[in-house]
């Protein structure tokens, strides 16, 4: 069992490879593509007619979180040897970091590798579609949006429930709890709470109006 910085430290992780990249350059590369990412889509979204400074937030929100889900989640479910390649890349790297605040992802458990897989496939694909949906003011927008957040919600409620479940100690030290376990997640709460709310009250509105209407 070679050595690892991990949480239990009896956790068998058989031809474990240390990480290559520092915490800096990992972060820093993901932070500053997202931030590339948001600025891209802000500017972008400047063109499109009629869209109000919220949607536009919008569309940089699901394009943000869809790319994550896609380019960043879809590598883990989808490569179980991560952490033994010889030659790593950066996506192998990001998970051998993130495992230390989380080490289920590093030792494969079922139930997190089932929600990054559902995650990955379903919640990515809808994410880049509600980016579009927005920008051509699709009727079907809010209740994409409403979806995909009840979607990211329930895959937090799982997440945080089975660790609590499991023992409650996936960690490194404290500073990986916050940072990694709980502020890495939080956005994935606060956020679609803010746009369900949003949407249904959007949703609401219409269905009101066209009662309205129907009964004129």
């Amino acid at each position: 069992m070679g050595a690892h910085p991990y949480v239990p430290a009896g956790l068998d992780l058989p031809g474990y490879v240390p990480l290559r990249l520092t915490q800096l350059e990992i972060l820093g590369a993901y932070l500053g593509t997202s931030l590339f990412v948001l600025v891209a889509v802000w500017l972008l979204s400047g063109r499109c007619r009629r869209l109000s400074g919220t949607d536009r937030l919008l569309m940089c929100w699901w394009a943000f979180t869809g790319l994550t889900h896609i380019l960043i989640e879809g590598p883990f479910v989808f490569t179980p040897d991560f952490f033994t390649k010889t030659n790593p890349n950066f996506f192998d790297e990001v998970w051998k970091e993130y495992s230390k605040g989380d080490s289920r992802y590093v030792a494969r458990d079922t139930a997190t590798v089932t929600v990054e897989g559902i995650t990955a496939v379903l919640k990515g694909p809808a994410s880049l579609l509600a980016v579009y949906a927005i920008a051509s003011r699709k009727s079907y927008s809010h209740i994409l949006q409403f979806a995909v957040c009840l979607g990211q919600l329930y895959g937090c409620i799982v997440y945080f429930t089975t660790a609590y479940l499991d023992g409650f100690n996936f960690w490194a030290s404290p500073f990986y709890f916050w940072a990694y376990f709980i502020g890495a997640n939080s956005l994935w709460i606060v956020i679609p709470l803010l746009i369900a709310t949003r949407s249904w009250k959007k949703i609401c509105a219409a269905v009101h109006q066209s009662e309205k209407v129907k009964t004129k």
